[in-house]
């Protein structure tokens, strides 16, 4: 693969130049600050541009023509990264010469369609698009918590950090919806077309000098500032003490999460070692929470623990029975005391550093894969995956031990069901 950069003073253009795929893949992203009273006009935004353009007036028609160019596939996102908002427009097309001479251009053009050419009236977006995507965010929204999975982790991140971005839900407010209308939402739009930073990643058999010029012909975007700022956030001046919070649900099984703040780790900590202590401690079938509170105490349904990185957490999720509430809290901090006194073995770090290389390695498989790598370079100082090969080895024991001693339970959020008390074999500490 051949990757290169052309930085120009509207929008930065990421070539990356294989023969592996049979499709061409182009992602363009818009990156603003994250801000709360803006989820939701975001998440709104990338929806409606994908129901109509000027064009295509119609999802048919936006269809028609997507079967036009050989089933040409399209679609949005909007999502945190650390400080900022980024959508997403993707889309993704076979290689013209497996089509017919011309179908890049068509391709971008189509694409270029809905990012500049939306179906709008002299009221802002048209009515029939708007309402479309406004009735399908908010019924969304007013589905939240028949996930209970994903309200309990919006709770404790609220409860957590109440009122900073780690707070923030995703998928937006309903408040916040209500607010919104055709012309102000198109207002919006004109805004971040002018103002939020853009990069354009392609990947596939293409050639530097016709993709460049086709970008430059069809995505006009205008000159911006282009600063740069990091991702990366922590909680300053955390709790002393632990918070717990509950509520109660209609569930069969409760959900119990517990919020882990790491406190002053070094780059390369949230960078390498804590995929090593997350694979041992949570992420995987033979992990120290599985292994000994699912398996061997049967204390729970399901258990798991993930980190974030950018926002330097690290998150345990178990479904239990609401009665075994103290127990599975109690088992599950002794397995992170256990990963802080270095109670476990070093084939369990070989592990995880070969899963972790064997999933870089899988990385080219995927072309949506190596443009996140390459997002990733771009906006958080990512290392190549030569070099992340290479880190990833470094890390040892101590390593693992020294982060472990840096992580502290900050919160817990208890989604208590209504599961009738069973008598079972029980198994003691």
């Amino acid at each position: 693969m051949k990757y290169q950069k052309i930085a120009k003073q509207n929008y930065k253009l990421h070539i990356i130049q294989t023969d592996k795929y049979k499709t061409i893949f182009v992602k363009i992203n818009f990156k603003h600050k994250l801000l709360k009273e803006e989820i939701s006009v975001r998440n709104l935004l990338v929806n409606v541009l994908f129901e109509s353009t000027k064009k295509y007036p119609t999802k048919r028609l936006m269809e028609i023509q997507t079967e036009e160019l050989y089933e040409l596939g399209y679609r949005g996102s909007n999502y945190a990264s650390g400080k900022f908002s980024v959508m997403g427009f993707d889309c993704i097309f076979l290689n013209p010469k497996y089509t017919e001479k011309g179908m890049l251009e068509q391709s971008l053009s189509f694409l270029s369609e809905i990012l500049f050419s939306p179906n709008v009236d002299e009221d802002g977006f048209c009515e029939e698009g708007y309402n479309n995507a406004y009735h399908n965010l908010e019924d969304y929204l007013l589905s939240i918590k028949e996930n209970p999975d994903s309200y309990a982790q919006m709770r404790l991140l609220e409860e957590m950090s109440p009122d900073t971005m780690i707070s923030y839900r995703g998928c937006g407010y309903l408040e916040d919806l209500k607010k919104i209308t055709r012309k102000n939402l198109y207002e919006y739009y004109q805004k971040i077309l002018k103002e939020d930073v853009i990069d354009i990643f392609i990947i596939g058999d293409v050639q530097e000098k016709e993709v460049s010029s086709l970008v430059e012909k069809y995505f006009p975007f205008a000159n911006r500032k282009n600063e740069k700022e990091s991702h990366f956030y922590r909680i300053e001046n955390g709790r002393k003490n632990v918070l717990v919070k509950k509520e109660q649900m209609d569930l069969q099984q409760s959900k119990l999460l517990l919020g882990l703040r790491i406190d002053d780790a070094t780059d390369f900590e949230l960078r390498y070692v804590l995929n090593v202590l997350n694979y041992i401690l949570g992420g995987s079938p033979s992990s120290k929470l599985f292994q000994n509170v699912r398996e061997k105490y049967s204390l729970c349904y399901s258990i798991n623990s993930s980190s974030q990185p950018l926002l330097s957490l690290l998150i345990i999720r178990a479904g239990i029975n609401a009665w075994e509430y103290d127990h599975a809290c109690a088992l599950i901090l002794a397995q992170l005391e256990d990963m802080k006194k270095g109670n476990f073995a070093e084939a369990e770090i070989t592990n995880a550093i070969t899963t972790y290389q064997n999933s870089l390695k899988a990385y080219e498989d995927n072309p949506e894969s190596m443009i996140s790598l390459y997002a990733g370079i771009e906006y958080l100082d990512s290392d190549t995956i030569e070099e992340r090969l290479k880190k990833i080895a470094k890390v040892d024991k101590k390593a693992v031990e020294t982060l472990a001693s840096k992580i502290v339970l900050d919160t817990i959020f208890f989604l208590e069901g209504n599961e009738k008390y069973e008598e079972k074999p029980f198994a003691t500490l």
